[in-house]
C-alpha cells in the first residue's frame, strides 16, 4: 500500500519506460536562428506545461532537442541520433525547408512521425505517410493574395520575384494559380537578393500595362521594390508576400510602405482580431506564457512549434506510444485550432490548412491594419 501511495505522489520514481520521448531538430543557432530559437524555446515551454498538468495518459514527456545550425548534413546526423540512440516516438522540426527535405527519407524508412515547422510545399506534397507540417505553404499565401486581387476586379498583374528558392517557389505558385482566379500575369521579372535598384524591371512591368504588381521576396529586396514603385509613380496597388510580414519591412521601406497589402499569419496582428476569432484566445495565451518565460516577443515561427507540440500531444493520447496509432491520429485530426490556423489533416493533406490561415493586412501610418 505504501508503495502505491508513493507512486501516486511522485512521477519521478515511475519506471523509465513510461516516459514518452519526443525529438526536436531546430536551427537554434546560425543564420536561421531567428526561426529555430523561438521554436526550441516554445517546445521546451510546452513540454514543461504538459508535464506540469500530469503528462499524457500518465506518461511524462521528455524532449530531446538537437541544433541543426540550419545545415542539412547536421540535420541528418541529428535524425539518426533521434532514431537509433534516443528512440523517440516522433520528431518536431526541422526549422527550414532544406533541413527538412534532407531528413524526410530517414523518418519514412524508420516509420517515425515528423511534424516539420518549415514552409516548403514540397515537404508534404506529394504526401508522404509519416511527414506532416504546421507552417503555411506559399501555395496558401498566393491564394490569399489572389482572392483579394480578384475581389477588387483586377484581371492583369505584373510580378517581380527574388531569384532564390523563396522567390522561385512563389513565382511557380503565382503562375500556376493565376487562371484559377481569372488573373493574367502580363509580365514576370526577377531581382537578386542583394540588388539595390529594380527600376529597369519595374519599367518593363509598367510597359505591359498591368493593374497591380505582386512582389515576392524576403527583406531587404522588397523594400527596394516598394521605394522604386513610389519613385516611378506607378500609381497601382503593390502587393507583397508574407516573407516581409514583420516590422523590419516597414522600417526598411519607410513611407514607401504606405498602402502596401500583404498576407500574414494571425499571430502578427493578434490584437486586431475580432473577439469571436477562434484563434485569438490561443494566440493571446501563448504570447503571455512566452513573454513571461523568455522576456522576448513571440513570432509566427515559434507558433509553428506551438502547434506541432499541441498536435503531437493530442495524437499521443490513447496511443500507448504506438507510432502507427500516433500517425493515424495525426492524419485524422480535424478542427484543431492552433496559433497558425485551423488544421484539418487527411490522407490527401498533411498540412491541413486553408488560405484562411492568412489574413490580409494593409500598411497604414507605419503599422498594420486588418482588411476585412
Amino acid at each position: 500500500g505504501v508503495l502505491v501511495m508513493l507512486l501516486c505522489l511522485s512521477p519521478a520514481i515511475l519506471p523509465a519506460s513510461s516516459v514518452y520521448k519526443v525529438g526536436g531538430i531546430f536551427s537554434s543557432t546560425g543564420r536561421a536562428s531567428f526561426l529555430g530559437d523561438p521554436e526550441k524555446k516554445t517546445m521546451e515551454m510546452m513540454v514543461e506545461k504538459i508535464n506540469a498538468a500530469g503528462g499524457i495518459d500518465g506518461h511524462l514527456l521528455e524532449a530531446v532537442i538537437y541544433d541543426s545550425e540550419g545545415d542539412p548534413a547536421k540535420a541528418v546526423s541529428a535524425v539518426n541520433k533521434l532514431i537509433h540512440k534516443d528512440n523517440v516516438l516522433a520528431i518536431i522540426g526541422p526549422s527550414t525547408t532544406p533541413t527538412t527535405l534532407a531528413i524526410v527519407n530517414f523518418v519514412e524508412r524508420a516509420q517515425l512521425p515528423l511534424i516539420s515547422c518549415a514552409a516548403g510545399v514540397k515537404i508534404t506534397s506529394p504526401v508522404k505517410p509519416w511527414v506532416f507540417k504546421t507552417a503555411q505553404s506559399d501555395l496558401l499565401a498566393v491564394a490569399a493574395v489572389y482572392q483579394h486581387i480578384k475581389a477588387r476586379g483586377i484581371k492583369k498583374i505584373g510580378i517581380i520575384t527574388v531569384s532564390n528558392s523563396f522567390g522561385e517557389s512563389g513565382k511557380a505558385q503565382l503562375l500556376a494559380q493565376a487562371t484559377d482566379f481569372g488573373i493574367e500575369v502580363v509580365q514576370a521579372e526577377s531581382f537578386g537578393a542583394k540588388d539595390t535598384d529594380t527600376t529597369a524591371q519595374l519599367t518593363k512591368i509598367k510597359s505591359a500595362s498591368p493593374e497591380a504588381i505582386v512582389c515576392w521576396g524576403t527583406n531587404p529586396g522588397p523594400a527596394v521594390v516598394a521605394k522604386n514603385v513610389k519613385q516611378l509613380k506607378l500609381g497601382m496597388p503593390l502587393y507583397q508576400s508574407h516573407g516581409v510580414a514583420s516590422p523590419k519591412f516597414i522600417e526598411l521601406a519607410g513611407d514607401a510602405a504606405e498602402g502596401i497589402i500583404l498576407p500574414t499569419g494571425k499571430i502578427l496582428v493578434t490584437g486586431l482580431l475580432a473577439d469571436d476569432d477562434a484563434q485569438k484566445k490561443i494566440l493571446e495565451d501563448y504570447q503571455v506564457d512566452y513573454k513571461a518565460k523568455y522576456k522576448g516577443n513571440v513570432s509566427g515561427f515559434g507558433g509553428y512549434a506551438f502547434d506541432a507540440v499541441n498536435i503531437l500531444a493530442q495524437a499521443l493520447k490513447g496511443s500507448d506510444g504506438d507510432k502507427n496509432k500516433i500517425r493515424q491520429a495525426l492524419e485524422s485530426m480535424k478542427n484543431h485550432v492552433g496559433a497558425t490556423g485551423e488544421f484539418n489533416f487527411s490522407a490527401q493533406d498533411h498540412n491541413g490548412l486553408s488560405p484562411d490561415a492568412f489574413v490580409m493586412v494593409e500598411i497604414k501610418g507605419g503599422t498594420w491594419k486588418l482588411i476585412q
